[in-house]
């Protein structure tokens, strides 16, 4: 894969295992395997946790945008390994120093940068942050395995 090709939500669905409503990355650009990727959510008040996350001030839960972060380094674990991977789960195992700078409103759209900082055999660890357009929304680190199901 270069990294000006885009992985569309079908792509990422091949890759692991998250769906509606669930998935939380809309596609993926920029992946340089081993190294980053991108993730874009495109947020909507289609969402169904907008009815309860406030039905007069519809916000974005803050999980939800470490959840995409996640969901965004699992295709880049996934994409670096290669196709014998597929399937596989990328489970958390930590969150570190999770900020959230400014609230995610339907009509953002979130890009996700991920950014892989250190490998040890299947342990990942990750630096992670989402933005709106030039503006830091959120941020943490955070690590992950990945295991056979």
């Amino acid at each position: 894969m270069s990294s000006d090709e885009v992985l569309d939500v079908n792509r990422i669905m091949e890759m692991i295992p998250h769906r509606y409503p669930f998935l939380m990355i809309d596609n993926v650009k920029n992946l340089v395997k081993g190294e980053s990727a991108v993730g874009v959510k495109n947020v909507t008040i289609a969402e169904p946790h907008f009815q309860g996350h406030f039905p007069d001030h519809p916000i974005m839960p803050g999980v939800l945008i470490i959840e995409a972060m996640a969901q965004t380094s699992a295709v880049l674990v996934i994409a670096t390994l290669g196709e014998e991977a597929e399937g596989k789960l990328v489970y958390f195992m930590s969150v570190d120093k999770a900020r959230f700078r400014k609230p995610v409103v339907p009509g953002h759209t979130l890009d996700i940068t991920v950014t892989l900082k250190q490998q040890r055999r299947n342990i990942y660890k990750f630096k992670g942050e989402a933005r709106v357009g030039d503006i830091l929304m959120a941020e943490a680190t955070f690590s992950a395995m990945i295991r056979d199901r």
